[in-house]
């Protein structure tokens, strides 16, 4: 069953499995609005569908997952609102599959997942230093690699090989080109099995043990007021004040 947020984005159900595409090819899969809007959505319609126990993360072709930021936007990018468990929280196992270029925020997306399946030509690489911009989530790449590693690719913007990640323990497995999907996928539908119950319990504690950058602690504060904002008791506590009543509160 496909349920496509966008174009650039697209959604599959099956088996317990979603499968969250990056689908801009021609583009190398570079992050743009509408792919940062279908991310968005993708994770709002994971999060709702108690059927899909478990999300692949993946992009159109072997030659890149995506190059990171669309070099023909300007707009700087806020990667909190379409990374998940940063403003979106997402309670559910999430697993990457990846071939050949991981760039920038396609890195931090990488990071975001919690089991990572890769290509024999994955190559990830955060050249952010060089280009003079960072939104900071990649800073806990520290507390889940090993730190001096982590410092080689955040201050000096080289590419790591996919041999050198699954040393440190960034990437689970290392598959041939063109079996990353479909070996993501075995791993997700095994996992969809399990007890939805106790695997959310479970990654919610490892989220709590984990470090967290301060652009990912200002992001949590970010999802708990907005959340009020948007809540019917704070329209009803701006009606109170416009009716010159007592307002009446529920909780939602």
């Amino acid at each position: 069953m496909k349920l496509t947020p966008n174009n650039a984005v697209t959604y599959e159900s099956s088996q317990g499995v979603a499968i969250i595409t990056i689908n801009r090819p021609e583009r190398l899969n570079a992050i743009d609005e509408e792919v940062e809007q279908g991310l968005q959505a993708a994770w709002l319609q994971f999060n709702a569908r108690a059927e899909d126990r478990v999300a692949v993360l993946t992009g159109s072709g072997d030659r890149a997952f995506s190059v990171g930021r669309d070099k023909s936007v300007t707009a700087p990018p806020d990667y909190r609102r379409f990374t998940p468990n940063v403003v979106i929280q997402v309670d559910k196992p999430i697993i990457g599959a990846v071939a050949g270029w991981c760039v920038g925020g396609a890195v931090v997306l990488m990071q975001a997942c919690d089991l990572l399946i890769a290509a024999e030509n994955t190559k990830f690489s955060y050249p952010e230093v060089k280009i003079g911009f960072a939104g900071g989530l990649l800073c806990a790449l520290a507390g889940r690699i090993p730190h001096k590693v982590a410092m080689e690719m955040l201050l000096l913007g080289k590419e790591i090989s996919v041999e050198r990640a699954y040393q440190v323990g960034f990437v689970n497995r290392i598959v041939p080109v063109g079996e990353q999907l479909t070996q993501a996928v075995e791993m997700a539908r095994e996992m969809a099995t399990h007890a939805p119950m106790v695997m959310g319990m479970l990654k919610r504690g490892v989220q709590h043990a984990l470090p967290k950058s301060p652009a990912e602690e200002g992001a949590l504060a970010l999802r708990e007021t907005e959340a009020v904002f948007a809540s019917a008791d704070f329209q009803e506590g701006l009606a109170s004040l416009q009716e010159k009543r007592r307002p009446q509160f529920h909780g939602r």
